[in-house]
């Protein structure tokens, strides 16, 4: 059974930045694409923030691009979200995720985090 373990949110004010940390235990790590989601509010669908592959390529939403950058770190079996310049419409809770066939047009998370709240105040 894998863990996926996400620490680093909080509450900031727009301008600011946050760094995500999630800790993963119970799989191979380099096997797997690692991600990070979010959602706004618990009616609305879950969004894909960024993603790296086992091979490091990475991908991000339109909107975070030039401000957030994620990374991982096959020796602490983690994966990591810098988040710069940081605004209210970026409030949401943020997912960690694990996909074993990696980011393609179309993926499966095969392990989720429980999720970390990440408030932008204005």
């Amino acid at each position: 059974q894998a863990q996926l373990a996400e620490s680093g949110g909080g509450l900031v004010q727009a301008g600011g930045s946050l760094r995500l940390s999630c800790e993963v235990s119970g799989l191979i790590f380099g096997n797997y694409g690692m991600g990070w989601f979010r959602r706004p509010a618990p009616w609305k669908e879950r969004e894909m923030v960024a993603s790296i592959a086992s091979t490091g390529d990475t991908s991000y939403t339109d909107s975070v691009k030039g401000r957030f950058t994620i990374s991982r770190d096959g020796a602490k079996k983690a994966v990591y979200l810098q988040m710069n310049n940081l605004k209210p419409e970026d409030t949401a809770v943020y997912y960690c995720a694990a996909a074993r066939a990696g980011w393609g047009t179309s993926y499966v998370v095969d392990w989720w985090g429980q999720g970390t709240q990440v408030t932008v105040s204005s």
